[in-house]
């Protein structure tokens, strides 16, 4: 199941070229053209799901190893100091190709990038609201 329109479905089905650094029946890694650092890939998998909630609990599980197996490689045979594992869903959460991917980062001391948040203060009192929303 591929959309027509959708960039990540062809270069993960092998009709844009990329550099492929892993491929397997339901996923293909590429590297990224505009990394946050060196060896930054995207896991795209074949098919099209929009968003994580689009995407089956089988291939979840199965991309979660992918990026495990994956980031270990990258780590060792780049020396990097660190790793992220990133996935965005929806616009306000940095999502600009609406293809499910994971970013693969490996991160080095001195490769200058800020890859966090600001972090919040909520009160105690904030955090139980927020709990009973979810949990309810």
């Amino acid at each position: 199941m591929k959309e027509e329109n959708c960039i990540f479905c062809k270069i993960a089905n092998g009709e844009i070229p990329s550099k492929t650094i892993y491929e397997d029946e339901e996923f293909r890694v590429i590297l990224d053209l505009a990394p946050a650092a060196k060896g930054h890939a995207l896991i795209l998998p074949k098919n099209h799901y929009s968003n994580l909630f689009q995407l089956p609990e089988e291939k979840a599980k199965n991309a979660i190893v992918l990026a495990k197996k994956l980031g270990a490689r990258m780590v060792e045979k780049l020396n990097a100091d660190g790793f992220n594992l990133m996935q965005n869903n929806g616009e306000a959460a940095g999502q600009t190709v609406f293809h499910f991917h994971m970013h693969l980062i490996p991160r080095y001391k001195d490769d200058n990038q800020k890859i966090n948040w600001e972090p919040g203060t909520p009160t105690g009192e904030e955090l139980e609201e927020i709990q009973k929303q979810i949990v309810e």
